[in-house]
């Protein structure tokens, strides 16, 4: 379909930087797949694949995105550290939230494991920590509190509690202001408390 389209559009594909990626199902592999071919070259089998800058993988499993971005945000945040050291608290904690705060594509994280997102968190708050100056084992929900900034969690679920409370759709409007709700969950509750207009 991809060498018809191409054909009749004028286009020229690069078979050469084009990959084969096949999901797993329910845990099981296809072990003898057909060779794919694109323009006469076979394509090359891979387990994961950045797509617009997410990292998918056979199983999709989001570990290797959140990794990806769990390093990201530590490459922005001791690059923010080393050139706006003599700055002051007020520049670092915007710096904070226009580079650290944009968790790209974690909407899309479904599948992953506690021990993933934890050490995104750990990265998260640590950020926060050498970029303000604050010692390592300071309280971190303090601190945000202090600073009026969005802790980690906080800033994974407001987009999405904000953007149902304001739906045109009165189940997910009804569903969104009820603490008690299963739109809530119960690990959310005591966090959903906070998510007030902004």
């Amino acid at each position: 379909m991809c060498e018809e389209y191409a054909r009749a559009h004028g286009l020229l594909y690069n078979a050469q930087k084009s990959e084969l990626l096949v999901f797993k199902t329910r845990g099981r592999t296809l072990g003898n797949v057909a060779p794919v071919l694109f323009n006469g070259v076979a394509l090359r089998r891979v387990s994961e694949f950045k797509y617009l800058g997410h990292i998918v993988t056979e199983d999709l499993n989001d570990d290797s995105d959140i990794e990806r971005e769990r390093r990201a945000m530590a490459v922005r945040c001791n690059m923010l550290a080393r050139r706006f050291a003599r700055c002051s608290i007020d520049v670092k904690i915007t710096l904070f939230k226009a580079f650290c705060q944009g968790l790209c594509t974690c909407n899309l994280w479904v599948s992953y494991t506690q021990r993933a997102i934890n050490a995104l968190r750990v990265q998260y708050n640590n950020a926060f920590r050498v970029l303000v100056g604050l010692p390592r084992y300071c309280s971190a929900s303090a601190m945000f509190v202090h600073a009026h900034t969005d802790g980690f969690y906080r800033r994974r679920i407001a987009s999405l509690m904000l953007r149902a409370r304001g739906s045109a759709n009165t189940i997910l409007g009804v569903l969104s202001h009820k603490l008690d709700s299963p739109f809530c969950g119960t690990g959310f509750k005591h966090r959903c408390m906070y998510l007030g207009p902004r």
